[in-house]
C-alpha cells in the first residue's frame, strides 16, 4: 500500500475570475497545501457538511453514507489515490466482514462524504509531492490573476502553473468567516467560503 499523508480541509473558495470551486487541503503535519478545483454541487455539499446545516432530507452524499451503514460496513478513510493528466481520482475505503473494499470515486464526492462520516482524508505521497505548494511559493508581486477568457476547468482537475498560485493571491487576504455566509446560496457573489 502507497504511503499516505493525512490532510484537512483548509477551505473552500470560490474563484474570482469565473465562479469555479476551489477546495484547498492542507497537509496535518506540515505546511503543504493542496489545491483543487471542484464542481460547486460538490462544494456545497461540503459546506452544508461542514457549516451542519439541517436538510429536509438526506442529499446525494447522506444517501451514501446511510447506504454504508445500512449494509453494516464502516468507512475508515477517504484517499485522492492518483493523478493522470491534471486530473484527480480519489476512493472509498470500506471496511465489511473484516475484509477492505474501495470505491472509485472523484475526490470532492469522496470528500463530501467523510465530512459526513467524520473519517479521515488521505492523499497519496506521490500525489502529494507531484501537485502540492507551499505558502512560501506566492509571491505578491507576480502577475498572478486568471485571464477571464481562459476555459472553465474540469471538477477534481489540478490547478496548475499561475492558476494555482493565484488562488492563494486571489484569496488569501479576503477569507470569510462561515457565519458571514447566507443559507440562500448568496457565495456566488462572495469571494471566498471558509471551511474553518
Amino acid at each position: 500500500m502507497a504511503k499516505l499523508i493525512e490532510v484537512k480541509i483548509d477551505s473552500l473558495r470560490v474563484s474570482l475570475t469565473n465562479q469555479q470551486r476551489i477546495i484547498v487541503l492542507k497537509q496535518v503535519d506540515g505546511d503543504r497545501f493542496l489545491p483543487i478545483w471542484i464542481g460547486p454541487y460538490e462544494a456545497e455539499a461540503i459546506t452544508i457538511a461542514l457549516q451542519e446545516i439541517e436538510v429536509s432530507r438526506p442529499q446525494t452524499h447522506d444517501l451514501v453514507k446511510n447506504t454504508i451503514s445500512a449494509l453494516n460496513a464502516q468507512l475508515t478513510r477517504v484517499v485522492i489515490k492518483s493523478l493522470k493528466d491534471d486530473i484527480f481520482y480519489g476512493e472509498l475505503v470500506l471496511e465489511i466482514d473484516g475484509k477492505e473494499l474501495k470505491i472509485d470515486s472523484r475526490p470532492s464526492d469522496a470528500i463530501a462524504v467523510a465530512v459526513r462520516a467524520h473519517v479521515p482524508i488521505m492523499i497519496a505521497t506521490k500525489v502529494m509531492d507531484e501537485a502540492a505548494i507551499l505558502p512560501e511559493e506566492v509571491n505578491p508581486n507576480d502577475d498572478l490573476m486568471v485571464d477571464k477568457e481562459e476555459t472553465e476547468p474540469e471538477s477534481d482537475q489540478l490547478i496548475s502553473g499561475k492558476d494555482r498560485l493565484s488562488i492563494f493571491e486571489d484569496y488569501l487576504d479576503t477569507k470569510l468567516d462561515q457565519d458571514d455566509i447566507d443559507d440562500d446560496d448568496s457565495d456566488v457573489d462572495d469571494p471566498t467560503l471558509s471551511a474553518q
